[in-house]
């Protein structure tokens, strides 16, 4: 003869009140995307999200607009394969990092070409950035698989002054 099972159901709320927005301090969040047409869409709704989130809607326009501009060159540059993308908050700052599968070109002329087209793709994204006096740029990855990593770092107050917002 066997213990009675005794059943339970998961509570579905507990009363308590909801918990205040997270702090900017803990913004930090990744996700793999398809290299795909679509990638830089969901990318932008994804950044909209964690930025409103953390109380940092005065950064949208511009880190929304540098998230798809990294995330559309990994797609230019890597289709069919998957893009990596990071954002965190750190020091006043907002971090993007997109890591794409096209590996460095051993070949020094190929290299020297294949940068000159990232480059020029990045072309809106280091506007954007430069105008928040922030800084940008692209490299092979450390990362056991290779591939390309693309970084941007955006500051707050450069932020606030691209959106014309004053800076407290």
């Amino acid at each position: 003869m066997s213990a009675p099972v005794t059943v339970s159901a998961c509570p579905l709320s507990t009363g308590e009140p909801q918990a205040p927005p997270p702090s900017p301090a803990a913004l930090a969040y990744s996700l793999t995307l398809p290299a795909g047409p679509t990638s830089p869409r969901v990318a932008r709704a994804a950044a909209r999200v964690v930025l409103q989130t953390h109380g940092l809607a005065d950064m949208m326009d511009p880190v929304v607009q540098v998230v798809a501009e990294l995330v559309a060159c990994a797609w230019k540059f890597a289709p069919g394969s998957e893009v990596y993308v990071s954002l965190r908050y750190r020091d006043g700052d907002v971090r993007a990092i997109v890591y794409d599968g096209h590996p460095r070109h051993t070949h020094p002329r190929l290299a020297a070409a294949c940068d000159t087209r990232r480059r020029a793709a990045l072309r809106v994204l280091g506007c954007v950035v430069r105008a928040c006096e922030g800084e940008w740029g692209f490299g092979e990855a450390r990362e056991p698989g290779g591939g390309t990593r693309m970084w941007a770092v955006v500051p707050w107050r450069g932020a606030r002054t691209y959106a014309g917002l004053s800076v407290r």
